[in-house]
């Protein structure tokens, strides 16, 4: 008996970040119909959340610019990081990542999306073998959100929105430093000349994951992608073993809709589904509590590929962010492991990790800790010439520590390290001792403990006009300051397994007919590490576009 459908297409994107936006827009430029599910009211998913950064070896932009790399040299770097992972990260599903992510940003920029290099903004590993020193990251430019027309409504705010300025995520290295350096200053005057100019000319200024969503929603609109919000999946429809479309609930009403080449699921992972977050966090065990991850994360399609003997992977990682109390509200705080004056410790006071890599390695890092020392949540502990230089709010008022955050204790603040750790809990000979440590290499501007400061993407991120190094300095002067720190995420990134063309696997290794899948709810092709800025949205997007000129050509 034949599947009544309310609704049919060749393609059906469920999710619609980067991943479902392309996915889509590569099965229509294949001659298909194509459909992009949201559950919520608002487009975008987690890319419009993001910096809306793109990372991927080889570039085109890269190439068009002469910056050197190479498709070996990326191979080259995810061996030396990744390593063997399993089948998220197979030596043909890295290779893929790597040509067909050239094809997609050809394509993308083919139809009018606009991006641009991020230039210096190092690969997070950029001292190990492939590694890039100069970057391979691309962002989209400002984009006047007046061209989307009424869509403009139906794009989920970014990070940007939060912070007021029309700023680009790789601007914001600099912006934070305007007081630090001249080429920093020259740069937020810049940020502030745009913002000033917008407001004055009525110009809606999208920047960061908001400006790629938008392009990529015009592109979409224009050439009659459909777009559904608040159109939330509830199932997969299965025909003689085959995916062939999906159940959905909008406006109240149940919907099946065929896909006749096949479904793209795109809808994120389970940041927010405390029971799965249960079952599998594994040793880095969390709820969901401190996740900035978008509300839709909720694992639905997950949960439904698995009734389908979908194989799992890495379900018990996450693209850890630690930060501060979110009670803090807006802040600069999650920038201090970066900076020189300011070290993280555990509750013996003893540091545990480079506290300038990846935000992924140092979350990683803290649930390791905290296995034989209380390093969840840790302290971020530093001094008097720290709060002097930096502003601690997104604002000009440098040196500032609100009397509120004082107040209510989520800074804390001593005369001594011993008094400090005696009102964090910390242990205070060992605090002492390991600062005394510290202190007498950061002097020099080393680290012979754990390398801060050695690699080109710990300089990046470092203060530009602190002498010897950039994110290296000791602790010298009170009052001394500390606050909590804790393992926040912006996404798990464990899931379903696919293959080299996006296709859905069984644990035997089988496709399932007519399910492929990208981003957040798979186990992603960089497996357990985060390469470069803007990688889990380069995956998400380029495994998108493979997946639905997969199916395209696979016929029905």
């Amino acid at each position: 008996m034949s599947t009544h459908w309310d609704h049919s297409y060749d393609v059906v994107s469920v999710g619609s970040g980067g991943g479902g936006l392309v996915a889509a827009l590569a099965a229509r430029d294949a001659g298909g119909t194509a459909l992009v599910l949201e559950k919520r009211d608002l487009l975008g998913g987690s890319t419009a959340m993001s910096g809306g950064v793109v990372w991927i070896p080889n570039n085109p932009l890269m190439q068009d610019e002469g910056v050197p790399d190479s498709d070996e040299a990326g191979m080259q770097y995810f061996e030396a990081t990744v390593g063997d992972v399993g089948p998220a990260s197979t030596v043909e599903r890295r290779r893929a990542f790597i040509t067909e992510g050239a094809a997609m940003t050809r394509f993308l920029t083919g139809l009018g999306v606009r991006l641009v290099r991020c230039p210096g903004y190092s690969d997070y590993y950029s001292d190990q073998p492939g590694g890039s020193a100069e970057g391979r990251s691309m962002e989209p430019p400002p984009y006047d959100g007046k061209q989307l027309g009424p869509w403009l409504a139906k794009v989920q705010p970014g990070m940007a929105a939060g912070i007021g300025l029309v700023v680009k995520t790789n601007e914001l290295r600099d912006v934070q430093y305007f007081n630090r350096s001249l080429r920093s200053f020259l740069i937020a005057a810049r940020v502030q000349a745009r913002t000033t100019i917008a407001k004055v000319t009525g110009r809606r200024l999208l920047t960061n994951g908001t400006a790629l969503v938008a392009q990529m929603v015009k592109a979409a609109a224009d050439r009659d992608v459909e777009l559904w919000t608040g159109a939330a999946f509830t199932e997969f429809v299965v025909e003689d073993g085959r995916v062939t479309g999906v159940e959905v609930v909008k406006d109240g009403a149940r919907l099946l809709i065929e896909a006749r080449r096949g479904v793209v699921v795109a809808a994120g992972g389970f940041a927010h589904n405390k029971a799965l977050r249960e079952r599998y966090s594994g040793d880095q065990k969390v709820t969901g509590e401190w996740s900035f991850a978008n509300p839709g994360d909720t694992g639905d399609a997950i949960e439904a590929a698995l009734r389908l003997g979908a194989a799992t992977d890495l379900l018990d990682e996450a693209w850890w962010l630690p930060g501060p109390s979110p009670l803090l509200g807006v802040n600069t705080l999650n920038a201090a492991r970066n900076r020189p004056g300011a070290i993280i410790v555990d509750a013996s006071g003893s540091r545990f990790v480079n506290e300038s890599n990846s935000y992924v390695e140092v979350g990683k890092a803290m649930f390791a800790r905290d296995k034989t020392a209380r390093a969840v949540p840790a302290w971020v502990v530093f001094d008097e010439g720290y709060r002097r230089r930096y502003a601690h709010r997104r604002s000009l008022n440098v040196g500032k520590i609100p009397a509120e955050w004082l107040a209510k204790g989520l800074v804390k603040k001593a005369d001594t390290l011993e008094d400090l750790a005696g009102i964090c809990g910390i242990d205070a000979a060992g605090l002492t001792a390991q600062v005394k440590r510290w202190n007498s290499y950061a002097e020099k501007g080393e680290d012979p403990d754990y390398g801060r400061g050695r690699s080109a993407y710990n300089d990046c991120l470092g203060d530009p006009g602190y002498r010897i190094n950039p994110s290296v300095g000791p602790l010298t002067e009170g009052p001394y300051y500390a606050f909590e720190l804790f393992p926040a995420d912006v996404g798990t990134c464990g899931g379903l397994v696919g293959d080299e063309h996006g296709r859905v696997l069984r644990e035997d290794g089988a496709p399932i007919p007519g399910l492929y899948a990208t981003g957040n709810g798979t186990a992603t092709v960089t497996g357990r590490h985060y390469l470069g800025a803007g990688a889990s949205i380069a995956y998400s997007m380029v495994y998108g576009y493979i997946s639905a000129r997969h199916a395209m050509a696979s016929g029905s």
